[in-house]
């Protein structure tokens, strides 16, 4: 069965290095269903990674509107995080302890980040926040009800979409910072706003295919680390959909 799931974080590859339990060779053992992944288990971490994420961000929001220069922890606070992503993906069995990790310096970038364009544009955080948690709890609706349903055809193509969009933004940043070149999602066009609402809604879809390799991998009944990994790649998107939102809502305010 292919259980690929667009976010590089919740890959095929990397749930296939965990060794599903059901697929364990146990004699005169009895299993322990406590050491299994699960749907609730997943939920849980999931709230307790947001919650580090917003003390994180918190502690950063309030230095900003204190004096302080939020774009050092803001970027420090995504590099590191984007390796502790990396690391996990490659080592999904130490994400008990990269995942707490992730969630504290993501939130550094997420408050710097935040703070910077509550500064420019007052009430476009509330309004990105209530955006991304409508859009989670909509997404959320629609799959536990299997009205939107994850079939192969759904995940090729929002994978092909998401690394387009990845190849785009890569692109457009090498030239901007090498050349004069400024990339057409820059600025309030109606062009920039397009792809951005694009953009946005490929994060959204991406959040079917997590849900979907969360449940399959409870299924399975993959190591508990699982439970962690599945939570961090959860994050990874809503991060995502909430910069995009922020994005989004800034160049509506410069209309």
């Amino acid at each position: 069965m292919n259980m690929n799931s667009n976010n590089p974080f919740l890959n095929n590859k990397t749930f296939s290095t965990a060794v599903s339990r059901k697929d364990e060779v146990h004699h005169a053992t009895i299993i322990d269903d406590n050491q299994d992944m699960t749907l609730a288990g997943t939920m849980n971490k999931s709230l307790i990674l947001f919650f580090l994420l917003i003390a994180s961000a918190t502690v950063i929001w309030w230095a900003t509107f204190n004096g302080m220069n939020p774009i050092v922890p803001a970027f420090g606070g995504a590099i590191v995080g984007l390796i502790l992503v990396v690391i996990a993906a490659f080592k999904p069995q130490y994400s008990p302890y990269l995942a707490p990790g992730y969630a504290l310096f993501e939130g550094l970038f997420i408050g710097g980040i935040s703070a910077i364009f509550e500064t420019q544009y007052p009430g476009i955080v509330t309004q990105a926040v209530g955006a991304t948690f409508v859009t989670f709890a909509v997404c959320l609706g629609l799959y536990k009800y299997k009205i939107v349903k994850v079939t192969e055809q759904f995940k090729s193509v929002v994978m092909a979409a998401t690394l387009a969009i990845a190849t785009y933004y890569l692109i457009s940043w090498v030239f901007s910072m090498f050349t004069s070149f400024t990339p057409v999602h820059y600025g309030n066009s109606m062009m920039s706003i397009g792809i951005s609402v694009f953009v946005i809604v490929i994060a959204a879809l991406n959040l079917f295919l997590d849900f979907d390799r969360i449940e399959k991998g409870a299924e399975q009944k993959m190591p508990k680390y699982m439970e962690w990994y599945g939570a961090m790649g959860l994050m990874v998107t809503l991060v995502w959909l909430y910069i995009e939102f922020l994005r989004l809502l800034s160049k509506l305010s410069k209309k």
